[in-house]
């Protein structure tokens, strides 16, 4: 066991602007004040878990946080999206039947191999979504870990070797939730607010996905609850289906939460607000 440190704090200024809207940024995340001291140990894919043999970048670990005294025995697995070089270069299948995409999204409807993991979009003020997903799941593990859950950070740097896959299965069997953090890029010029990624009803012929997706939807609901109760701005009801490769390959409660568009700007409050919205979500969740 020992302590990980998330290093690396800095202040950069950043300019930003766009025909319909001008404004700057300035970055005000330090990092070491997101610093946690428990007890934690890498986790890295076991080969023989249901469904690693279909994923294609695994090298890399996740590192799993126990709670101190207050600790509830829940474990949060916290996927800051995107953040895999060469991510992007590498295909694996959508489905674990290899059946086909019943949505569009990041990968077109009907696609039989996926990205393994994206790129993502970049904010308006120019910095990426990986970047701002990271601070954002930095900011819950802290909050999470002070409340008494235990913690899988699938991603605790700018670079992971871990697939969509290779992260749902890890989650699949070392924590009781997932929780994929994201921005959407929709190419809107305004911010739309945040959402989850509901599960189409085409999905649920899988019989992993038929078991979990109830309470899915149930997390989803208990997120935007609490996003909402933080002042978060919500689209629409909260909810948009989306066929991901997180939910066709997980076995326990997933979802991919949508906290803005490439419109938001990410000022540390403001993720602050949106963590804070998350741990009230899983409060919710778990009835605490």
């Amino acid at each position: 066991m020992k302590k990980i440190i998330f290093a690396l704090s800095f202040f950069v200024f950043f300019s930003c602007s766009e025909e319909e809207e001008n404004y700057d940024f300035t970055d005000d995340y330090i990092s070491s004040d997101y610093d946690v001291n428990f007890d934690s140990q890498k986790i890295a894919l076991n080969q023989n878990w249901e469904f690693a043999e279909f994923s294609k970048i695994n090298s890399g670990k996740a590192i799993f946080y126990k709670a101190g005294e207050n600790q509830n025995c829940f474990t949060v697995s916290v996927n800051a999206g995107h953040g895999t070089s060469g991510g992007n270069t590498v295909k694996t299948f959508s489905h674990p039947d290899k059946s086909p995409k019943v949505t569009g999204g990041t990968n077109a409807k009907g696609a039989v191999e996926s990205m393994a993991v994206s790129d993502g979009m970049t904010f308006k003020c120019e910095v990426s979504e990986a970047q701002i997903n990271l601070r954002v799941a930095v900011i819950l593990r802290k909050m999470l870990l002070e409340n008494g859950f235990n913690v899988l950070m699938i991603r605790a740097g700018d670079d992971v070797q871990l697939d969509n896959i290779a992260r749902t299965v890890i989650s699949n069997n070392c924590a009781d939730i997932h929780i994929a953090i994201h921005f959407d890029g929709d190419g809107k010029k305004y911010d739309k607010g945040c959402f989850y990624c509901g599960i189409p009803e085409e999905l649920k012929f899988l019989q992993n996905v038929k078991n979990h997706c109830n309470n899915s939807e149930k997390l989803g609901q208990c997120i935007i609850s609490g996003l909402q109760e933080n002042g978060l701005l919500i689209y629409e009801n909260g909810r948009t289906e989306l066929d991901l490769t997180q939910t066709s390959f997980s076995t326990i409660p997933t979802v991919d939460i949508e906290l803005g568009n490439q419109c938001t700007i990410p000022l540390t409050k403001d993720l602050e607000k949106r963590a804070n919205g998350i741990l009230a979500g899983v409060q919710k969740y778990f009835n605490m």
